[in-house]
């Protein structure tokens, strides 16, 4: 075929039919069906599409600019905060993320912050009306804006000159604390209260946000986490009917936000579907069109604590995917933030990440890039479709609030997690540096040593003099406190609450990275690292491939090979495994080799003290003679590698001590 992209003969003269039928002439008689693939939310994925002529590219980003660089913001010393803020806006950031201590996804840190003078502290400096500035601090979101707006007061900054989104989201408290209220009306007083009060002072603050953030780490699938965002959009919508705001201001006091994760195409399809799923919000709600200004992170749940630097690459993928998807702001989570609290070089990277997308691949030039792209223009409907249909399951349950009660979307996450995790196990889901290629002799990155004592005032700030909130009252008293230099702790859960299942954040990583901190362990006590023997047979040609692909499973475990070797007889494989100090052993080579020499090789290995003998591949007709011979377990592509890696840990401290392990209590 001709190289040219244009002309009578060009790339694009060949039809769909010459195309499968080059694939059929390639499948050799397999089924096409081969070719097909499936999504998290189980969409179907085709090995081609045609173009598309009758989508239009869609009204995303302002063409001529591009999205807000977003920084995360979370030394808990305000001070060193500060001067981490200047570094970062002087380096090419044009907005903040200040994560406060009291917000559930600080980790490790959390800005430690309760009075106005803390935040005078940490944002010395710093001009608040030319950047976006992104709060994060849980219950404690209230007091957060209260100073936050009492500084701007201080400094005699017009309100509505700055960009600020508060970052309340009640809906993602509720489920990661499993506490629901009573009822709404506690938390929608709250809510009314802060906008109405932003609304008089002028501020045009986004009190609160639809975040995908919690459900997507607690495991939630793509069209999971849009119905959930959705669903919280629609909530805040009710709540705002009863305030003094026109109708066409509600959706411009909600922040939206989705993550962006190595799921390029998926992401890319995320971004898209979320702003026409909340266009048909609006409309079915009898609201005017508001431009959404929408906010994207990239996931935590894929970073890796091990192998940190596979996590740069995670992140382009996640942020070209939220510029292509046309993101207003983006956040790059740190590469080491699943050690623990980044320094400022890791801070340096997730800023330099966006910068290098932005100014020199002017990713943010074009308006909709992949309109009329035939794989992602059918993603994205299918992507719609999905969510559309569970956000209306949890609407008739009675909104998000009613579902989190009932304990839907905690069953639905469920269930999206277990499917997850069983991917992640048998590695149909690899993560690279982990359950895949690990490096054992990885160093340590370098991380800030984040301070425990100290925090915030140990006040309930309902115990001070407010009025009841509801009309703006309470808030404005909140921001009058906060001007006097009064600390303004937490909020605490509403009054009356029951416990319902809770959501729980995790990286996809965390079962084998257990594995692997056992490991460390294991050798800090024994002196020796863990160990199983590759008891080769064959020729060097006969066994390397499959020796290779065992010693990566192993290494997944943090279980190093010894071995493979070529030996000339048994008796020389049974000497080299006596001496490799192993108790475990797996026998790799062809299938042919096996058939002449498995059986007496695991006999003769069981006899020199094999505590457990593996073989490296499918048994076939021949398990039961191979399980008679001495063999155990079988080690394939597609097998429950977790479970294996775990069972082989328990045996290594068995075999240690003779006792029972930890790993097999916790079984």
């Amino acid at each position: 075929m001709p190289l040219s992209f244009t002309g009578p003969d060009s790339f694009y003269s060949a039809g769909e039919d010459a195309w499968w039928a080059a694939v059929d002439q390639a499948l050799k008689g397999a089924p096409r069906q081969k070719l097909f693939g499936l999504t998290d939310d189980g969409l179907q994925i085709a090995p081609l599409y045609a173009r598309r002529s009758d989508t239009p590219a869609r009204a995303l980003r302002t063409a001529e600019e591009g999205w807000s660089v977003v920084q995360r913001i979370d030394i808990p010393d305000p001070s060193h905060a500060n001067a981490q803020i200047l570094e970062d806006l002087e380096g090419g950031a044009s907005g903040l993320e200040l994560v406060f201590s009291d917000a559930p996804t600080a980790g490790d840190g959390g800005i430690r912050v309760a009075d106005l003078s803390g935040m005078e502290t940490l944002l010395q400096g710093v001009k608040p009306d030319l950047i976006d500035i992104r709060l994060e601090a849980g219950r404690g979101a209230p007091e957060k804006l209260a100073l936050m707006l009492a500084l701007l007061e201080k400094r005699k900054l017009d309100p509505a000159s700055v960009k600020i989104s508060a970052g309340f989201d009640p809906f993602a408290l509720m489920a990661e604390e499993g506490m629901v209220p009573a009822g709404m009306e506690e938390t929608g007083r709250l809510i009314r209260d802060m906008v109405q009060s932003a609304h008089d002072l002028g501020s045009l603050a986004r009190v609160v946000k639809a975040d995908g953030q919690l459900w997507h780490d607690a495991g939630a699938t793509p069209a999971q986490e849009l119905a959930l965002v959705l669903a919280s959009g629609a909530a805040y919508l009710r709540v705002l009917e009863e305030t003094k705001l026109q109708p066409a201001e509600w959706a411009d006091r909600i922040s939206m936000s989705v993550v962006a994760n190595a799921d390029q195409f998926g992401s890319i399809a995320k971004a898209r579907a979320i702003r026409a799923l909340w266009s048909c919000v609006l409309e079915g709600a009898g609201l005017p069109q508001a431009r959404m200004a929408l906010h994207m992170n990239t996931s935590f749940r894929m970073l890796t604590a091990r192998d940190p630097w596979v996590n740069l690459l995670r992140n382009t993928v996640a942020v070209f995917a939220a510029g292509i998807g046309g993101a207003d702001s983006v956040l790059v989570l740190p590469h080491t933030l699943g050690v623990g609290l980044p320094d400022g070089f890791a801070r340096g990277l997730a800023r330099n990440t966006q910068s290098i997308l932005l100014e020199e691949s002017n990713l943010a030039r074009v308006i909709d890039p992949a309109a009329g792209s035939g794989a992602i223009e059918d993603r994205t409907e299918k992507l719609c479709s999905a969510a559309w249909e569970l956000f209306q399951e949890i609407e008739a349950a009675g909104g998000l609030f009613g579902a989190l009660g009932q304990g839907l979307v905690q069953e639905r996450i469920g269930e999206a997690r277990t499917e997850l995790d069983g991917k992640i196990a048998r590695r149909k889901r690899p993560i690279t540096g982990v359950s895949e290629f690990p490096d054992l002799s990885e160093k340590k990155v370098s991380l800030l040593q984040a301070a425990k004592e100290g925090g915030d005032a140990p006040h309930d700030a309902r115990a001070l003099d407010l009025p009841e909130a509801g009309s703006g009252e309470w808030f404005s008293a909140l921001r009058r406190l906060a001007l006097e230099g009064r600390p303004l702790p937490a909020s605490k859960q509403p009054s009356e609450s029951r416990t319902v299942p809770a959501l729980k954040r995790k990286r996809m990583a965390e079962p084998f990275e257990d594995l692997r901190s056992a490991a460390d362990e294991f050798e800090n006590r024994t002196g020796a690292a863990p160990r199983v023997f590759l008891a080769s047979l064959g020729a060097l040609a006969q066994f390397t491939a499959r020796a290779t692909w065992t010693a990566n499973a192993f290494a997944a475990g943090d279980i190093h090979p010894v071995g493979p070797a070529v030996y000339g007889s048994l008796d020389e494989l049974v000497a080299a495994f006596k001496e490799s100090g192993a108790s475990l052993a797996c026998l790799v080579s062809s299938d042919e080799v096996y058939e002449r020499e498995a059986e007496a090789a695991a006999r003769a290995l069981k006899q020199a003290g094999a505590v457990s003998l593996y073989l490296a591949g499918k048994p076939g007709a021949r398990e039961t003679s191979y399980t008679a011979a001495g063999i155990d377990t079988f080690l394939y592509a597609g097998c429950d590698l977790l479970a294996l890696l775990r069972e082989a840990h328990a045996l290594l401290e068995r075999a240690r001590d003779g006792g029972q392990s930890d790993l097999e209590i916790q079984k």
